[in-house]
């Protein structure tokens, strides 16, 4: 009855919009969105059986040539309205394979992780993220500048003159979101040149995670046709600070809506709960393998643990630690209740990430892990072995050792699932690990500067 009532209040909103296209989305391993237009003549069709794909063309998704068709299966209740073009509309959708959930589909693994936490524990996780990106143009030799010429501060971040000069981008983004019924609340300019945050309301994960992806998109389209192009990558320059996509993480009740991570009586002083530090536990515990999932590529790691920009302070983590509103620390403590965890960059598939930062505080809470005293310090005006003294570890410093000890976790394992050719995890692992073979393979520019003549 409930999917029911869905498809007909869909239905109903997009007659009352004028809606002429559906564009059925979803997103591969990587979190790049596919999708089809679909005119409205034919909605009834698309919600029953689904948009077809070749699937082994959409990317890495689990599918070969020889696969039966990806069928997109929209979720009504994700129905949202271009504020660009009025009259096309996004469903995000669950690709389905002869009938069945494909197992390989991130929104789909994401989906399976929570409801059967509501099924038996009676929980819902809600998210927040904070989506950092950068605009840029090109260069007539295929390189990238910032999009705004004067945008050259030594300390851009808050710079009003930075933000004013973007303002018809960044208002435009602020106004659609609120139209999408988002709450935007603040827009700044960041702390790199020609960088940009727009934050929204946070919501259950599922939602924040269509979301996120549709606010790249958004950005992405509203970027080109103003001549620029934007970049959620988690570095883009060397000497600028690179994207992050912090996420605030909290438990709540499926049947109060009672929050489950606030208190008055922490005796940290951090307003959290014991199941909120049992939670946070876990993420500390799966910290250096959730890196495989939260910062899933080559890129990453040119974001976090390096040394400070031109701004003067990296923004992230390099330790697989926690603290109260101290911003050297992988998990931040901003106010009671919540939980921010840093360490999460602008390449990172939100639905995977949730899944996997779920799975990790969850065992937590299973084992009722201590997460130990909060970090007081900037870690990073320590010396690594005062820090390794301490017991807190490094976070992974390549892609490749992040991805080996994500396998080797059978927590993060076993809750991304199993799929036809074994476990998730191992197909995930395989396509990241050539993706470090193609990259390392590439001899750089760098490299050439520094050995060409130096033997």
């Amino acid at each position: 009855m409930a999917a029911t009532d869905a498809r007909d209040r869909m239905l109903k909103q997009a007659e009352k919009d004028g809606i002429e296209f559906f564009l059925a989305m979803f997103v591969d391993m990587h979190g790049k969105p596919c999708a089809k237009a679909v005119p409205a003549s034919a909605v009834d069709t698309l919600l029953t059986d689904g948009a077809g794909f070749a699937g082994f063309a959409v990317g890495d998704i689990g599918q070969s040539p020889a696969d039966p068709d990806l069928m997109a299966v929209p979720d009504p209740a994700s129905y949202t309205r271009l504020p660009w073009k009025p009259d096309v509309a996004v469903l995000h959708c669950d690709p389905h394979v002869d009938g069945e959930p494909w197992p390989y589909a991130p929104r789909v693994i994401l989906r399976r992780q929570l409801d059967r936490m509501r099924e038996e524990r009676g929980w819902v996780l809600k998210t927040g993220v904070e989506a950092e990106y950068i605009l840029v143009r090109r260069t007539p030799d295929g390189g990238i500048v910032v999009a705004d010429e004067l945008d050259n501060s030594e300390k851009p971040c808050y710079e009003a003159k930075g933000l004013s000069r973007m303002w018809d981008h960044l208002s435009t983004v602020s106004r659609y979101m609120n139209e999408l019924g988002w709450a935007n609340y603040a827009n700044d300019h960041e702390d790199g040149n020609g960088q940009f945050e727009q934050n929204f309301k946070f919501a259950d994960a599922l939602t924040t995670a269509d979301r996120a992806i549709f606010l790249r998109y958004m950005v992405h389209v509203l970027a080109h046709e103003a001549g620029m192009a934007a970049t959620f990558m988690p570095k883009p320059f060397s000497q600028y600070t690179g994207n992050g996509l912090h996420t605030h993480l909290s438990l709540w009740d499926a049947e109060s809506d009672a929050p489950l991570f606030e208190t008055d009586s922490d005796a940290r002083g951090l307003g959290l709960s014991d199941l909120a530090y049992q939670f946070m536990g876990g993420l500390i515990e799966h910290g250096r393998p959730m890196a495989g999932l939260i910062c899933p590529t080559v890129n990453s790691y040119k974001r976090i643990g390096v040394g400070a920009p031109n701004s003067g302070a990296t923004w992230a983590p390099a330790y697989n630690a926690y603290g109260g509103n101290n911003r050297t620390v992988m998990l931040r403590i901003p106010e009671g209740g919540r939980m921010e965890h840093r360490g999460v960059d602008g390449s990172a598939n939100p639905y995977l990430a949730f899944a996997g930062l779920l799975a990790a505080g969850l065992d937590g809470v299973d084992r009722a892990l201590d997460p130990g005293e909060p970090v007081t310090d900037n870690l990073f005006a320590l010396r690594p072995e005062e820090v390794a003294a301490r017991g807190i570890e490094r976070l992974p410093v390549t892609l490749a050792d992040a991805v080996d000890r994500l396998t080797e976790d059978k927590v993060l394992r076993t809750a991304l699932g199993e799929v036809r050719s074994g476990d998730f995890v191992d197909y995930y692992a395989d396509v990241k690990r050539r993706e470090f073979q193609d990259y390392h393979a590439r001899v750089s520019a760098w490299e050439i500067d520094r050995y060409l003549t130096l033997f």
